[in-house]
């Protein structure tokens, strides 16, 4: 994926700019649907949350500052919350309701085409399940960094930290990773 030129940074119309919204889509759609692929294992569920990521794009694009990082950071920021916000919310309805409804009918051919992002990530969903054993802030830190190709400095600017932070938490999340993934994986047999 390329990131847009200087003259691209500016990108907070984009709300009111159908064009440019459009633009923006098409250049950022492969990378949120790999970016939300690999956090959710339901093929219905992805689909409408990367779509819920450029609805929540188009509702603060004004507040996008291209000072404080780039596009990309600032979208997996946008998409962090979003699937955030999912997961507050199907906690809250399983404790209502004991089950999840709502879901939207995909067609045959979206399925297929979602459950093969969802099998093209699974060694990534393996190495997201190796981050589980990290705290949440570290865990997102390595995410954003080692998954999803953001430097150190832009990591550290969507989660609110120094990059001297993010170094120190990095490492030592790095040391963790690699023992968890060393051990032997286990199947059912």
């Amino acid at each position: 994926m390329n990131e847009p030129s200087r003259a691209d940074d500016d990108i907070s119309g984009i709300g009111a700019d159908p064009v440019a919204f459009e633009v923006f889509y098409r250049r950022h759609l492969e990378a949120v649907g790999r970016f939300v692929a690999r956090r959710v294992d339901d093929p219905h569920l992805a689909a409408d949350l990367t779509a819920d990521v450029f609805l929540a794009v188009i509702e603060s694009a004004a507040g996008y500052r291209p000072e404080r990082g780039s596009q990309i950071g600032w979208l997996y920021g946008v998409a962090r919350n979003v699937i955030g916000d999912e997961r507050r919310r199907a906690a809250q309805r399983l404790r209502v309701t004991g089950r999840l409804a709502g879901r939207r009918d995909l067609g045959l051919d979206d399925i297929a085409r979602i459950e093969e992002r969802i099998d093209a990530e699974s060694a990534a969903r393996r190495t997201h399940g190796a981050l589980s054993e990290l705290p949440e802030g570290t865990r997102t830190l390595v995410e954003l960094v080692a998954v999803d190709g953001l430097t150190i400095a832009e990591a550290a600017t969507v989660l609110g930290m120094s990059p001297v932070a993010a170094r120190v938490r990095l490492h030592r999340a790095r040391r963790v990773v690699r023992a968890v993934l060393a051990r032997p994986v286990t199947t059912l047999a």
